[in-house]
Order: C-alpha cells, then sequence, then structure tokens
C-alpha cells in the first residue's frame, strides 16, 4: 500500500516537475525569439489560462511533450497550476455527479485510495 501511494505521489511530483520544466523551456524560446524580433519588452498574455490548463492536461494524457511545451508557454507556472486545479475539481464534481457518488468518494477512487 505504502509503496502505491508513494508512486501515486511521485507521478504527482513528477507532473508539477514537467510543468516547471516545460515553463522553463518556453519562457527560455520566447526570450530568444523576442530579442531576435526586437521585441524585448514582452507582449499580452491574451491566452485563456483555462484553455492553456485543457490543452496541457490532454497533452499530459497524450504523452506528447511538444503540446505540453506550448501549452505550459501560453501562461504563468501559477496560472497554469491554479488552472490545472480547477479542471480537477470541475471533472471531480461531473464523475461525481454522474456516479451519483460523494467528491471525496470519487477523488479517492480516481487515485486508488480506499473509501473513506
Amino acid at each position: 500500500m505504502w509503496s502505491q501511494t508513494g508512486d501515486r505521489k511521485g507521478r504527482v511530483v513528477h507532473l508539477f516537475d514537467r510543468m516547471r520544466e516545460a515553463w522553463d523551456r518556453s519562457r527560455t524560446a520566447r526570450r530568444t525569439a523576442a530579442d531576435r524580433d526586437g521585441d524585448a519588452g514582452g507582449g499580452s498574455r491574451s491566452h485563456n489560462l483555462f484553455e492553456a490548463a485543457a490543452a496541457y492536461v490532454s497533452a499530459c494524457v497524450d504523452d506528447d511533450q511538444d503540446r505540453m511545451d506550448e501549452a505550459a508557454g501560453r501562461v504563468s507556472p501559477e496560472a497554469l497550476s491554479f488552472g490545472v486545479n480547477e479542471l480537477a475539481c470541475r471533472a471531480v464534481i461531473a464523475l461525481a455527479r454522474e456516479r451519483d457518488e460523494p467528491p471525496q468518494d470519487v477523488a479517492r477512487a480516481l487515485l486508488g485510495l480506499p473509501g473513506s
């Protein structure tokens, strides 16, 4: 049991490490492009954080690093984290309604944890 729980926690930590790494690569690429194009002042962030979160999570499911990097570059790491969290909450709520179960039970089941 502990190894499974530790493995799941490790996957979550790995996911957030990948988000941070993707953001760092994206930021470096944007700085390089801005310097090359003479637009070092930065542009406006018109990307929707929820669109970025949806794109990032779907890319993670497909294990598509290029799409993860692109999605992570649309918004700040904090905004992406918030969007991913909001997506997770909404998904659990939708599944709970569909299954007619409490959200806590659905969340625990999705993570493979025993019922409360």
